[in-house]
């Protein structure tokens, strides 16, 4: 048994980490999510990134290493942005909101050639327009 414990400590460290970049994953999906709904709300909020940035952190309160105080979004670990697609530009030809979320996580144990100590999640949603003025 005391043979395998430094393989059992291995894993569980591993385990850790994957969970960890899962949920951390799953909040940057959300907090981009819910910012792109809230610009897609009008063509003059479309780019509204401090629109965006204000519904995009309650999703990702309980990212660790985001202080509860933080307010703006334009600096690691938290950087978002608003962006209006027009005509070709977006997905289907109509006007949307393209709101992009990044999320640089605190440093973690790593694991060489299998998880990295630290990692910027990104992702990026698109949202048709609900009004057009």
């Amino acid at each position: 048994m005391a043979f395998f414990l430094p393989w059992y400590i291995f894993l569980f460290i591993g385990a850790f980490d994957w969970g960890f970049y899962a949920h951390s994953l799953v909040s940057v999906q959300s907090a981009a999510r819910a910012a792109a709904l809230a610009t897609s709300a009008s063509s003059t909020t479309a780019a509204n990134v401090q629109l965006a940035c204000d519904n995009a952190l309650p999703e990702l309160k309980l990212a660790a290493n985001i202080p509860s105080t933080l307010s703006t979004c334009n600096a690691l670990p938290v950087i978002v942005t608003a962006v209006l697609k027009t005509g070709v530009n977006s997905a289907d030809g109509s006007d949307a909101s393209e709101v992009a979320v990044s999320y640089q996580t605190p440093s973690l144990i790593p694991i060489p050639g299998i998880l990295p100590k630290q990692i910027t999640l990104r992702r990026v949603v698109q949202m048709r327009l609900r009004t057009g003025s």
